[in-house]
């Protein structure tokens, strides 16, 4: 437990205090929040130091970047609680609107970045997946995963070229597919069944605001598309939102490494996950962690992790790990 009076004394800088209202927005890089408040990397590590000395910051180091969010504890909350019982002065208010103005400008653009990246690669998409892991492997892990059960209405979130569609959609009874990119989506329509009739419905759009209802889908797949999300605890709350109760999320990503080249050559905005960082945002979005399973490379290791929405019954959790 950490003292109240060092809370409040970390607390007691206008420019801690702006971080702490940015990480509550989302979790954020040490050099995103230099960005936005206008100051030295340097100087931001400083201010998060005492942040974190104080216990109201959480650390995370991937490769080359510090990723910051808030404490989880439960000493932190009441100061959080505090924060949303004060009414903010003018100035207060403007600061707050103006470093998230700031925010949004620094993640459209990373987006921006993403994007030109998919549409400049769509043809090779397929190819550059191949070179990380052996995809057969891949897929017949996670479908060994999902045939116990009917996968009902499947969402493929940032389908890319379409291969989830046809691995998993004969078996679906109705297919959303979404990507944010038209040349991906452009590809993937060129893999649907010529009988495919209104079966499958391919979206335009973005995996913080799926355009669907909650509660909606019973199979949510998202597959090598996380480790691209500036906010993946967003995507995956947003993932179990339009789950159905029962209903599975099945997340196909990379475990932690260093490659750090592939954050600057493919865009990549996190090198992996861990185990625990998705059992938490599962938790934290409702979903229950049922099953995950290893498949090293030569390379790089995918990890798939398969979630439950809270209220089924569920299985202890196990760990496979595939040769």
């Amino acid at each position: 437990m950490h003292s109240a009076l060092d809370i409040f004394r970390a607390l007691g800088d206008p420019t801690r205090l702006r971080i702490v209202h940015l990480l509550r927005a989302m979790e954020l890089a040490v050099g995103e929040i230099a960005q936005v408040v206008g100051q030295s990397q340097p100087r931001v590590s400083r201010h998060v130091r005492i942040l974190a000395e104080a216990g109201l910051v959480e650390r995370r180091k991937e490769g080359n970047w510090v990723f910051l969010r808030l404490a989880r504890g439960q000493g932190i909350a009441p100061f959080l609680t505090l924060f949303d019982r004060l009414e903010p002065s003018q100035s207060e208010v403007l600061w707050q609107a103006a470093d998230l103005a700031r925010l949004s400008a620094v993640r459209a653009e990373r987006a921006r970045a993403a994007e030109a990246y998919f549409a400049d690669h769509a043809n090779e998409w397929d190819a550059i997946r191949s070179l990380h892991v052996p995809e057969a492997q891949v897929e017949a892990a996670m479908t060994a995963l999902l045939a116990r059960e009917p996968i009902g209405h499947m969402l493929d979130i940032g389908t890319g070229t379409g291969r989830m569609i046809e691995l998993f959609g004969c078996d679906a009874r109705q297919v959303t597919a979404l990507d944010r990119s038209p040349d991906m989506l452009r590809l993937a329509r060129a893999k649907l069944p010529q009988d495919a009739g209104d079966k499958y419905a391919l979206l335009l759009g973005d995996f913080l605001s799926l355009p669907m209802e909650s509660g909606s889908i019973d199979t949510v797949l998202c597959h090598q598309v996380l480790h691209y999300a500036q906010a993946p605890e967003s995507v995956i709350a947003e993932a179990a939102r339009v789950t159905a109760r029962n209903g599975r999320v099945l997340i196909a990503d990379f475990a932690p490494h260093q490659r750090e080249e592939l954050r600057m050559r493919d865009q990549h905005a996190r090198l992996g996950f861990a185990d625990a960082q998705i059992e938490g945002w599962f938790a934290d979005a409702g979903l229950v962690l049922e099953q995950v399973e290893s498949l090293p490379g030569q390379e790089l290791t995918v990890q798939l992790w398969l979630g439950r929405r809270k209220g089924a019954d569920v299985l202890p959790l196990e760990r496979r790990i595939s040769a």
